[in-house]
């Protein structure tokens, strides 16, 4: 039997392996850390959005500019073939309101259980606190917990995760790895990211607090989406969609009153006000709650003169941040292995027999399962290159 390494075991890792040992190859996973699929049970604290249930087409452009080389894998596991196999693991799926679609369950545990003990029956091996540490020669080397190892195989999977929640394996150090040995790379910067926003004493009161009904715009990036005011900034799925544009360096805005047109909020600003407050006034006439409020008189203020004025300004606030948190805080990773370093197949053209996938592949996608789609597709499309690549 030929001998193959995965050396990562999160999403990627699993669903190369799992192909490679239905097609009788010898499957070994070496994972730094101490059990198999840590950031996947992370993403199943908030219900384990597995796929979004589009159309192919549709589907693609979360991908953006990496939609064309990504295609093929993804066409060949897309919505419909997950949860089959999800089903087929014996969770039951669901798509909600938004298309994403879930496990019943809404949770990761039951379906990593069924996945690992389905790999188990097909012989795959697991090595736990492995962390891989480059090549000597053909050899892989690995510091273990009793020592330095070393391995011979007949092709690798690489699938290592990106640079963020590092505590979960995602560290990039492979970047330095795959680097010196010539690997066209692009730099990690953070995708899906928080808002780094330093607040006022005033908005003290508001921390943890939804912020619903609003428009948010970065560049080309527009999202509906609701946010949430945390201690750090800005978070939440309506902030992730539109943090890329904030990254490339376009200014951030946030309309509070989406669904109104600006001479709307105007002829309502102009209602007699008396000697009530401002704040007051926005109550009573738009209708806003105390946290629009509030965030309206942090961004606002010094206000225009004129209602006109005082409406493109709530249609158009511009947020005033300091950039996206931290990378190590981000949902998910931006760059790593360029698409020009692969092969159709997803082998690196620089080492033969040496094939990527998951998120450590430069392409990034907005959250609502779009992140796990790609990581399962590249992972079994890695795992079929092993599979051809070894038949000769």
């Amino acid at each position: 039997m030929k001998k193959v390494a995965v050396i990562g075991g999160g999403p990627a890792g699993l669903a190369a392996a799992e192909v490679m040992a239905e097609a009788g190859l010898a499957v070994t996973i070496y994972e730094a850390k101490p059990s198999l699929g840590r950031k996947f049970l992370m993403a199943g604290k908030s219900g384990l959005n597995l796929t979004h249930a589009a159309a192919l087409p549709d589907l693609m452009q979360g991908y953006s500019d990496a939609a064309p080389w990504l295609y093929p894998a993804v066409a060949a596991f897309d919505s419909d073939a997950i949860v089959a196999w999800a089903e087929g693991l014996g969770q039951e799926m669901f798509t909600g309101t938004t298309a994403r679609v879930f496990p019943r369950a809404m949770k990761a545990s039951p379906l990593l259980r069924g996945w690992l003990a389905r790999l188990e029956s097909l012989g795959v091996v697991s090595k736990t606190r492995w962390s891989w540490t480059g090549w000597e020669g053909e050899t892989l080397h690995f510091d273990t917990p009793d020592g330095q190892q070393s391995v011979a195989c007949d092709a690798v999977v690489l699938a290592l995760g990106g640079a963020s929640w590092a505590r979960l394996g995602s560290d990039g150090a492979w970047a330095d790895i795959l680097g010196g040995a010539g690997v066209p790379l692009s730099p990690f910067a953070p995708a899906n990211a928080a808002i780094w926003v330093e607040w006022s004493p005033h908005m003290d009161g508001h921390v943890g607090k939804p912020l619903k009904g609003v428009a948010w715009r970065a560049g080309d990036h527009r999202s509906r989406g609701e946010g949430v005011v945390s201690r750090r900034g800005l978070e939440g799925g309506g902030l992730y969609s539109v943090s890329r544009g904030v990254r490339e360096g376009a200014r951030l805005f946030v309309d509070l009153l989406p669904d109104l047109s600006v001479d709307e909020v105007a002829a309502r600003l102009a209602r007699p006000r008396g000697k009530t407050s401002f704040a007051n006034h926005l109550r009573k006439v738009l209708k806003l709650d105390p946290l629009k409020i509030a965030l309206a008189q942090e961004w606002g203020r010094p206000w225009p003169e004129g209602d006109v004025a005082t409406a493109r300004r709530l249609k158009k606030l511009a947020v005033a941040h300091v950039g996206l948190r931290p990378l190590d805080e981000a949902i998910s990773t931006a760059g790593g292995v360029r698409a020009e370093a692969l092969g159709p197949d997803l082998m690196l053209r620089a080492a033969p027999g040496v094939f990527c996938a998951g998120e450590m592949l430069d392409w990034e996608a907005p959250t609502g399962g779009y992140l796990l789609t790609a990581c399962l597709a590249t992972g079994r499309h890695a795992g079929r290159g092993v599979v051809d690549w070894l038949a000769g």
